[in-house]
């Protein structure tokens, strides 16, 4: 568990902690990110009742001017522990009873979640918990992240010697999704336990604030070429709005060349009939045409939100029987 200035969360994380109904042996290791409120205190504090219910405990922490880090953190967290598994639970969050009994194995494994404040972030908390096991390999391109989210992981300390260690470049640095991905080049599995196992707290101060989107988004763009692209002949981009565009600019040229068309519904951008690369430095310009989804031809790049059109794209998707993961594959 990495802690930064965490202690108006702590008691209630750590109650649950003690309160694991599994029954073999269990270490807490927290390191302590240079907090400047009493979060080391609060920890201290319960380290006698821990240990009374057969929990040892490790504290340690740095006493730099300034935090380095949640992948730094987490590193030092494991390396100062000893357990063959590790759970990792974040300070703000609480995991149920059950969640160390039921998470026991050696792959990347998840749980579904219970977000609070309720309602906080509706859309993607909805993803996390009806992802279907396919769709936790398939959809892990989109701009939501981990299909397996990281505050939920479970993992044998094998497999993250061999994964990691998280990147420690500190604030906006997305530790957790460069993990994931390392994961899944390495052949990692992926599998989530289809109960809710943990209370995934949203505030303004989680972590998660300081990465930006465009750095998410180049780091998916990449995985997308490395894994799926790579792998195609052509494709189309299904969007030939902004999101659609923005995908196509940030392609290498060889990949550019592969997108045979853009689809779209919106009568408007089918009659203009070609969006025109206006950047390009070849001459002449790149032009791609501009299709009804009905006439365009897989595979497909998905660059429309999910759960944002009433049930359009998903009816749409539907209506041309297609198979997520080879037919086509969600990016937005």
């Amino acid at each position: 568990m990495p802690v930064y200035n965490a202690s108006c969360w702590l008691d209630e994380c750590l109650q649950a902690i003690l309160h694991q109904d599994f029954t073999g042996s269990m270490e807490l290791s927290v390191f302590d990110d240079t907090s400047t409120d009493d979060s080391k205190k609060v920890v201290e504090g319960w380290r006698e009742r821990l240990e009374a219910r057969g929990i040892s405990v490790v504290i340690s922490g740095h006493n730099s001017d300034q935090p380095k880090g949640v992948g730094y953190a987490k590193n030092k967290a494991i390396c100062q522990s000893r357990g063959q598994y590790l759970c990792f639970q974040d300070a703000d969050d609480i995991m149920l009873p059950q969640r160390v009994r039921l998470q026991y194995d050696a792959s990347l494994i998840g749980c579904r979640v219970q977000r609070v404040p309720e309602g906080s972030t509706e859309r993607y908390t909805r993803w996390i918990n009806t992802l279907s096991q396919d769709q936790l390999i398939t959809e892990v391109y989109t701009s939501h992240g981990p299909t397996v989210v990281m505050p939920t992981w479970f993992c044998s300390r094998e497999w993250y010697l061999k994964v990691g260690p998280f990147d420690e470049g500190g604030k906006g640095v997305p530790e957790d999704l460069l993990f994931f991905y390392q994961s899944l080049r390495k052949g990692g599995g992926l599998f989530r336990v289809d109960q809710c196992l943990l209370i995934y707290r949203y505030h303004e101060k989680a972590t998660t604030h300081s990465v930006t989107e465009e750095t998410i988004w180049k780091l998916r763009v990449d995985f997308l070429q490395e894994r799926v692209l790579s792998q195609w002949e052509s494709f189309t981009i299904w969007n030939a709005g902004k999101q659609g565009r923005k995908l196509y600019r940030s392609l290498s040229l060889a990949n550019q060349k592969k997108v045979k068309a853009f689809c779209d519904v919106d009568e408007n951008k089918i009659q203009k009939g070609f969006y025109t690369y206006e950047e390009s430095k070849e001459r002449p310009k790149p032009k791609i045409p501009v299709l009804h989804y009905k006439d365009a031809s897989t595979p497909f790049i998905i660059c429309v939100k999910l759960d944002m059109t009433g049930g359009n794209l998903e009816e749409n998707l539907n209506s041309l029987q297609m198979k997520e993961g080879i037919d086509y594959y969600h990016f937005n």
